[in-house]
């Protein structure tokens, strides 16, 4: 067999990354963080074990980086919906509305994204994050911030811990107070946005995740997932 050229096994490499990420928020969605291992996020995403630990440290930094990828995907979707608009009110408005949904349709994940930011690894800087990132300071700038660099950093944490209040067990704060609070913070109209019992399309309280995934096949693709280009282990080759 020819050996495979570089922009098929880059494909595979992406492609075996984005079922693991779908794979992962899918199953702890499903199941719950403490009854979902890595074997089964392989076998759900029909790739080799070996490939989980070429990609990514653990289970939770799996975790986090496929929240992330919910949360940019969510925020990106939230953002560009029709109307479409550049007013920087409403686009941060929107932004706003999207992270608080997710707390809202989505506790078991966000929840458990939460506490992994709060274990000894903390807060993991992947690629999903950053293109999560770097949304959140274009919003920023985008409303008229003269210095994103720090308000961008603000935003995320009045957002982080408007998600922690909304997700405490037993004492959690209503989501539409959490949002005038914030909305009053950044002097926007209650309207914007997508106020609560706003039905959108493409919400985020929708059963399929795989939305925020790409993990379609190219049609000049032949390989299998779980056959590892010469810089991917397989299971024997990870143990």
């Amino acid at each position: 067999m020819s050996p495979r050229s570089p922009s098929v096994n880059e494909e595979l490499r992406r492609r075996s990354r984005e079922r693991l990420l779908q794979a992962a928020v899918e199953l702890v969605n499903e199941r719950g963080y403490e009854a979902t291992t890595l074997g089964d996020i392989a076998d759900r995403a029909g790739s080799a074990r070996g490939l989980v630990s070429y990609y990514f440290p653990g289970k939770r930094q799996l975790l986090q980086s496929a929240v992330h990828r919910m949360m940019h995907r969510t925020l990106e979707e939230g953002l560009e919906r029709e109307p479409r608009t550049e007013d920087g009110r409403e686009r941060l408005a929107r932004a706003i509305d999207a992270i608080l949904g997710l707390a809202r349709d989505r506790p078991v994940l966000m929840r458990q994204h939460m506490a992994g930011i709060l274990q000894g690894e903390g807060f993991m800087q992947c690629p999903e994050q950053q293109r999560l990132a770097q949304l959140l300071r274009e919003t920023v700038a985008g409303y008229g911030s003269l210095d994103a660099d720090t308000d961008y950093p603000m935003l995320r944490a009045v957002l982080m811990g408007a998600v922690y209040a909304a997700l405490v067990p037993g004492v959690p704060m209503p989501v539409p107070r959490l949002r005038a609070e914030l909305f009053e913070r950044y002097h926007l109209d209650w309207e914007m946005g997508v106020p609560p019992d706003t039905e959108v399309p493409g919400g985020t309280c929708e059963d399929d995740l795989s939305r925020f995934f790409t993990t379609g096949r190219r049609p000049d693709e032949q390989p299998r997932d779980d056959q590892p280009s010469d810089d991917q282990p397989s299971d024997d080759q990870s143990k």
